[in-house]
């Protein structure tokens, strides 16, 4: 049994009190004693061993045990939970310590560790190896935060809160209530497990079934994406256009120049330059860095390519007014046909959603139905490999499911193999039996 007490050890008048741990272990007496941070007055203190009936004395003991009982359940505490090998100084010290200056404690909130990725998204690793979000990653996080706020209404969800019946639910009022796209829906889960997953890191309690949560890894590309891209006949088109805007002519190189290079939008428009094109031999390559995983490529300038470098390349704009110019193109160039696709609606009582439905081709040409049909438009004339290096896709089955093919290369090797076994079997001598006739 340990026995807690406090002296007053100092010749001034105001001075902190020294805590005394005295305690009795393998019948050895032990005492151990510390300075802690309650400063009192040497008249108050002394008033602690008077018997006095003063109502004043009453209440000057009654704040000052006030002060020191919490301490002293906080040193027994910590003694009760401890071998008394372990106590010394030093450790009575620390435990002194603990109590006057706690750690304070962590947020439990799911929104807290929303936000704490947020606020330290200019510090933290990225995919491309580097630090700090994008600005589109961040926007995606405080997107997250303002949407789970919508969902939780008054409620505070803590992180051990969230189970797989919450996250379920969280995903259904996404997908039913909100209109999102199940797609959509499971990225925003995977954000969410993810910033639980942080909180987990720094010791908060988080779900019984937290690793059961339901987040599988969300594919970039969706299994009923609609791959849409331009045919040779409709670039044609658009090319044979008699433009006297000198808006769309600028916005119609554009166009070509994406659909024969294979790159992104703000790639064409912010490093496709001069000095990219550089002599091969007789030939010219394009040597640019791809802002998407930072990854280096050189892209064969193609005929139609090669004829806007030598007439000028055509001046830069934001991707927005481009999308705006490209889709002014396909309309004039009739491109008319009705696909399905899925563009975004801002008439919709929620806010921006992307719809998907039947819509004239025209609407979805943006710059990235470029990359598309520069992959689409070769694949199967040159092997698939080669149009990766310009594309940038490091895996086939990547690039398959970007152009929405299916990897069919074992057809024709089944095919082939059951074409020789059966040219085998023709060419096989039959065997004939003849019975012959008895006399």
């Amino acid at each position: 049994m340990a026995t807690v007490n406090f002296l007053y050890r100092s010749k001034k008048s105001y001075a902190p009190l020294t805590v005394r741990l005295l305690f009795r272990h393998d019948n050895v007496d032990h005492v151990f004693g510390c300075r802690s941070e309650i400063f009192v007055e040497k008249s108050v203190f002394d008033l602690l061993k008077s018997k006095s009936r003063d109502a004043e004395v009453r209440h000057l003991q009654t704040q000052l045990m006030g002060r020191l009982d919490p301490l002293q359940q906080h040193i027994i505490k910590a003694f009760n939970g401890i071998s008394p090998d372990e106590v010394d100084k030093q450790w009575l010290q620390f435990v002194v310590n603990e109590f006057h200056n706690p750690e304070p404690e962590k947020d439990d909130r799911v929104v807290h560790w929303i936000k704490n990725i947020i606020d330290g998204a200019n510090t933290r690793d990225n995919s491309k190896g580097g630090i700090g979000l994008s600005k589109g990653r961040v926007t995606s996080w405080k997107r997250l935060l303002d949407l789970f706020k919508e969902y939780s209404k008054s409620k505070k969800y803590k992180v051990h809160e969230m189970n797989v019946m919450r996250f379920k639910d969280f995903r259904n009022w996404l997908i039913n209530d909100m209109e999102y796209s199940a797609t959509y829906a499971t990225k925003k889960l995977s954000d969410l497990k993810t910033a639980i997953r942080e909180a987990k890191g720094e010791g908060i309690e988080v779900s019984a079934d937290f690793d059961k949560l339901p987040t599988k890894q969300t594919s970039a590309y969706d299994d009923d994406m609609d791959v849409i891209t331009l045919s040779e006949k409709e670039i044609e088109s658009i090319e044979n256009l008699e433009l006297e805007n000198e808006a769309l002519i600028n916005a119609r190189k554009w166009l070509i120049l994406a659909c024969y290079t294979g790159q992104r939008g703000e790639v064409l428009t912010k490093r496709l330059i001069e000095d990219s094109f550089v002599k091969r031999g007789s030939d010219l390559v394009i040597r640019i860095v791809q802002k998407k995983g930072n990854k280096p490529v050189q892209i064969p300038v193609l005929p139609k390519v090669r004829e806007i470098y030598d007439n000028g390349l055509p001046y830069t704009l934001s991707t927005q007014k481009l999308n705006q110019h490209f889709k002014t193109l396909g309309r004039l160039a009739g491109i008319n046909q009705q696909v399905m696709g899925r563009l975004e609606e801002y008439d919709n009582p929620k806010g921006k959603r992307g719809v998907k439905k039947m819509r004239m081709k025209w609407e979805y040409i943006s710059t990235h139905i470029g990359r598309r049909t520069f992959a689409t438009n070769h694949y199967g004339e040159i092997p698939t490999p080669i149009i990766m290096a310009v594309t940038g896709h490091k895996k086939e089955a990547t690039f398959l499911r970007y152009i929405n093919k299916s990897d069919d290369s074992h057809i024709d090797t089944f095919l082939g193999y059951y074409q020789k076994k059966e040219l085998k079997k023709r060419k096989e001598p039959q065997l004939e039996i003849v019975k012959s006739k008895s006399n």
